[in-house]
């Protein structure tokens, strides 16, 4: 495990990107998302997971989830993929008015390297990344043996969330 600096990258590093959507057509806003990610500047989508449907944790009443994961390569440091994320999640009009709340596409880095970055502005790996099915599933899909680091292998996590609903869909090119 290595602490790694929100500032630095400069060489190929392995990233897993988080998705997720419950408005404005949410499978919609998943794959194209897919598109955008492997759009940015030194940033290549490696691979991607099925989409899954989740139920939503938290924020009330609200529509079911769509979720995926991508793994990334990049040259770009954390902090950086990070803004460029956030640009892509402004594209599609998401507005942050309630934690847990619906959104048109919410992007997370879950994993970068082995790092483990703690800044005001990301975290890696993802804090509730373990807790979470619809980040275990898709994760461990495409990446079996991941690993979050200071916490453990992503397979060990699954008992902790096999009370929560999540389905993966079928007939859905992602």
């Amino acid at each position: 495990m290595t602490t790694g600096s929100a500032d630095h990258a400069g060489f190929l590093s392995a990233v897993y990107v988080g998705l997720g959507s419950n408005l404005d057509n949410p499978v919609g806003q998943i794959l194209r998302a897919f598109r955008e990610i492997g759009e940015i500047a030194g940033t290549t989508v490696v691979r991607r997971s099925s989409l899954y449907e989740a139920a939503p944790i938290g924020g009330g009443d609200q529509p079911a989830f769509i979720n995926a994961v991508a793994e990334v390569k990049t040259t770009l440091s954390p902090r950086r993929l990070m803004q460029d994320l956030l640009t892509i999640e402004q594209h599609h009009n998401r507005i942050r008015i309630e934690k847990n709340g619906p959104r048109t596409l919410d992007l997370d880095i879950l994993i970068f390297n082995d790092w483990r970055v703690d800044a005001e502005d990301i975290v890696t790996p993802h804090p509730c990344a373990h807790q979470r099915a619809f980040v275990l599933h898709p994760l461990l899909e495409i990446a079996p043996e991941a690993y979050l680091p200071g916490r453990g292998f992503a397979r060990d996590f699954l008992p902790v969330v096999a009370d929560q609903v999540i389905r993966k869909m079928h007939d859905v090119e992602a």
